[in-house]
């Protein structure tokens, strides 16, 4: 846990706590088995990607919130966060999750099929850019007619938890 925080803060900065995305996973456990790292030759970390439980809306359906994705900053451009991407993306759909939206760039993540062209009638908690709500159906139809604030759901961190 401290080594992928620590990345995170290598490859993200300090403000990363105050991103709206952050919001949804306080005090919350990724969802069960969609938490990854890749590992260089030493077994340091150099990337990580977590997915996240959440509700899109009131009472609307289940869904997952990606993020962060970050790598080793020497390390970018080496494939190891499309690797993550890809591996997140295929375990979220081969565990029968639904759709996955981040907060992101989408010339990036356009790559594995995410757009804003299913996210017009959603909102995150606090501030964002609408342009870069992203989402990517696993099912077809699963964000039909989703609209509202996304809301954090699943497994919240007991007082003693330690997170994956």
């Amino acid at each position: 846990m401290q080594a992928r925080e620590a990345l995170l803060d290598r490859a993200m900065g300090p403000m990363r706590r105050r991103k709206s995305s952050e919001k949804l996973r306080r005090g919350r456990r990724p969802s069960e088995g969609l938490a990854f790292v890749a590992r260089d030759p030493s077994d340091e970390i150099v990337g990580t990607v977590r997915l996240w439980d959440v509700t899109l809306g009131e009472n609307g359906p289940a869904a997952l919130l990606l993020g962060p994705l970050a790598v080793e900053p020497g390390l970018k451009s080496g494939g190891i966060g499309s690797a993550l991407m890809r591996h997140a993306i295929a375990e979220a759909a081969r565990l029968g999750h639904g759709a996955i939206l981040l907060v992101g760039d989408a010339p990036y993540y356009g790559r594995f099929g995410f757009s804003a062209d299913r996210t017009g009638s959603l909102a995150m908690p606090g501030p964002y850019e609408r342009h870069r709500l992203l989402a990517l159906e696993l099912k077809d139809g699963l964000l039909d007619g989703a609209k509202g604030t996304i809301r954090a759901a699943g497994r919240k961190v007991k007082a003693l938890d330690f997170v994956a």
